[in-house]
């Protein structure tokens, strides 16, 4: 009997720490996204523009509090201390820019540390993943991508599979269709929702022989 069958009781202690690190490396992954987004928002080709809109948002609320706090307290806000407010606001907006560099290094450095973290989950993943559900999978090729999803009650995610079959794949121990060869370039981020369409017809063949 296969270490992953149709019966449920078969679940091995492999599979557990497989799901477990699956969480793990979803949340590194989505942990990266997050920061290439924001190094991008922050840094990117047009992050000056993004700088200076975002301190004109910040003079205008500046002056709608100070305004408000005003009414509030039937306390009179002079223009002096207007022009108090937003010299301060703007010499932060200067030391900031001035450390732009430093900042946009430091972004850089999390999101390789993010990158490298992912990676290590993802070959967490694939070293239990030849000890669990590999041998499955070789002895049931062919066999698609929602066929393994569906096989293993859709407890791991498509993104998840995809990405350690093509390392499968990458060590000439899977095969997957010649004419998917839109699927096999499919980025490790891609969401689920865009994987699901194409998983039955990604179809995976052991190169491994198989025992009579």
């Amino acid at each position: 009997m296969p270490i992953f069958s149709d019966d449920r009781e078969a679940r091995t202690e492999f599979y557990q720490q497989l799901q477990k690190h699956e969480a793990h490396w979803w949340q590194t992954r989505q942990q990266l996204i997050r920061l290439k987004e924001r190094h991008l928002f922050w840094f990117g080709d047009n992050s000056l523009i993004m700088w200076l809109l975002w301190q004109l948002v910040a003079y205008a609320v500046a002056a709608l509090l100070l305004l408000s706090a005003s009414k509030l307290f039937d306390a009179h806000v002079t223009l002096l201390q207007y022009l108090g407010v937003f010299a301060v606001q703007t010499l932060f907006f200067v030391v900031m820019m001035v450390f732009k560099g430093r900042l946009a290094n430091r972004m850089q450095n999390s999101i390789e540390k993010a990158d490298l973290a992912r990676e290590q989950a993802l070959n967490e993943m694939y070293i239990l993943a030849s000890d669990s559900i590999f041998p499955d999978i070789h002895s049931q090729s062919p066999i698609s991508l929602k066929s393994i999803h569906e096989r293993y009650d859709a407890n791991l995610r498509l993104a998840s599979l995809q990405c350690l079959l093509q390392r499968e794949v990458d060590a000439g121990r899977l095969l997957l269709a010649d004419h998917e060869i839109e699927a096999k370039v499919l980025p490790p981020e891609i969401a689920d929702d865009e994987l699901s369409p194409l998983a039955g017809a990604m179809v995976y063949k052991s190169l491994i022989a198989q025992p009579a």
